[in-house]
């Protein structure tokens, strides 16, 4: 074995070796003969990707302008009426997310990726210029557009780094990754606070930047190494099959490689969703993160409706950024709590769903913007920690290689459920809600949720408990062991 791995070093120059191995610190491996691998991420190598990673990941979220979005474009820089933000600007990220979403998650893998982040922070750039020199409702709807295309690749971000890096880093460099988008979440909104609060700098002045740290990441994007091959084609090429596709492959093996990827993945869907427990945790997942966007995309109209008419200094920046750090410390919190979620888990999903409608209720009953801005705080929090135990419930009975493509499956149909609640609540000719009662709106629908979970909780346990039951483990596990291949 060393015999070969000299002769491959042999064989290979160092200028060849770094271009392999992209940003992973050469200089510092080349004593180290036994870490090259085909991804050449063993040992340190996997620091230079996961770094240049965490920085694009943090430049592109820390976006100052966010919480004030829609003073902004309601103010005297953009002067749309609050109307027209409602309607007819937000709703173009919810209907643009329904039209993106499948094309985007589809060509992800066949680009391998590091193409998309490319894409996504030229669209995070594309999307603030127009927001910062673009006049009228139609540059904002355009700008929505580009800024949907942005939210969509978000499935690049953490699939890039599962590609560059072996199994065992994934935990570790996901910890990274994912702190580096909360941090700069956070570390934006807090800045914008600070700035507008202390600083007396116009909210002008929060978009430039927004663009500049979001050219930034743009910037970082171009320096992340290419991956070898995809996740996809990972797995394909370890279970025996070694049909190469090539960008210069003809059309004709273009659809055999298509329709081959897209008849693995309906059979993958048909594993992954056979089993209840999996199924029900997804549901919540799916209608969850409906819930939780479109509160948010609305959030700040409700805030300016209910603000002081006169000598208020908004806070909307330093709510978002406590109430990211909370739920990411909420998440945390969780991931260390000893308890049966094969067993509670549902009931826990259903008890904090009733107490995220009570926060949403109150939210739409009161007329003190601080009590609103208290009730944002736990509604995020809680949310933040019902998610992710939704994630590690659903991935721990999934293999590595399934993760994007359930997923991806569930972003859709909370994607779908969104464009519903939106036509519906939000573009309705008929209903005309005032935000108060768009907000009541979404306080039932989370009220609708928590009943069904509660109720499905409550017969877990109790069927949990009888001798007849079983294992509690073996009923929680009853994913066919297909998915797990």
């Amino acid at each position: 074995m060393a015999k070969q791995v000299t002769s491959r070093s042999d064989e290979t120059s160092p200028g060849k070796q770094r271009r392999m191995m992209g940003f992973c610190w050469s200089r510092e491996r080349g004593n180290r003969p036994h870490c090259t691998c085909h991804y050449g991420l063993h040992c340190a190598g996997w620091v230079g990707p996961t770094l240049l990673l965490c920085i694009y990941g943090f430049c592109s979220m820390m976006r100052p302008i966010e919480p004030f979005m829609t003073e902004f474009l309601t103010g005297t820089y953009k002067n749309l009426t609050t109307g027209q933000v409602t309607r007819q600007v937000y709703p173009v990220w919810t209907y643009s997310n329904l039209v993106l979403i499948i094309p985007v998650f589809l060509v992800t893998d066949f680009l391998r990726y590091k193409p998309i982040i490319i894409l996504q922070g030229l669209s995070y750039v594309v999307a603030f210029l127009l927001i910062l020199i673009g006049p009228g409702v139609y540059s904002a709807q355009l700008a929505f557009f580009f800024y949907s295309f942005a939210s969509v690749a978000d499935v690049g971000y953490f699939s890039y780094i599962y590609s560059m890096v072996q199994p065992h880093y994934y935990q570790r460099v996901t910890s990274y990754a994912r702190a580096a988008v909360l941090v700069g979440y956070a570390s934006g909104g807090l800045l914008a606070q600070l700035l507008v609060s202390l600083g007396g700098v116009s909210l002008y002045c929060l978009a430039v930047v927004t663009f500049v740290s979001l050219c930034a990441a743009l910037l970082t994007s171009f320096f992340l190494p290419m991956p070898k091959t995809s996740l996809l084609r990972r797995e394909t090429s370890g279970s025996g099959s070694h049909n190469s596709f090539t960008w210069t492959g003809k059309s004709r093996t273009a659809v055999r490689h298509a329709g081959r990827m897209l008849k693995r993945l309906l059979l993958d869907c048909k594993a992954c969703y056979s089993s209840v427990t999996v199924l029900f945790f997804c549901m919540w997942w799916a209608a969850g993160r409906c819930g939780f966007y479109q509160v948010t995309g609305y959030i700040q109209v409700l805030w300016v409706y209910r603000q002081p008419q006169h000598n208020f200094t908004a806070y909307n920046g330093g709510v978002d950024g406590i109430a990211t750090l909370s739920g990411a410390a909420a998440s945390i919190a969780v991931g260390h709590v000893s308890l049966e979620w094969s067993v509670w888990g549902e009931l826990v999903l259903g008890g904090f769903s009733v107490l995220i409608a009570g926060a949403l209720f109150l939210m739409d009953l009161t007329n003190n913007i601080w009590l609103n801005y208290a009730c944002y705080t736990l509604f995020k929090t809680f949310y933040m920690q019902l998610i992710t135990i939704c994630t590690f419930q659903i991935a721990k009975t999934l293999s590595r290689e399934r993760y994007a493509l359930v997923f991806g499956v569930n972003s859709f149909v909370g994607t779908v459920l969104q464009s519903v609640l939106t036509a519906v609540v939000i573009n309705s000719k008929y209903l005309h809600l005032t935000i108060t009662s768009q907000f009541f709106v979404y306080a039932s629908y989370f009220a609708a949720i928590g009943l069904l979970f509660t109720v499905r909780g409550v017969c877990t346990v109790f069927h949990a408990n009888q001798p007849s039951a079983g294992d509690p483990a073996e009923r929680a596990t009853d994913l066919p062991e297909v998915s797990r291949l």
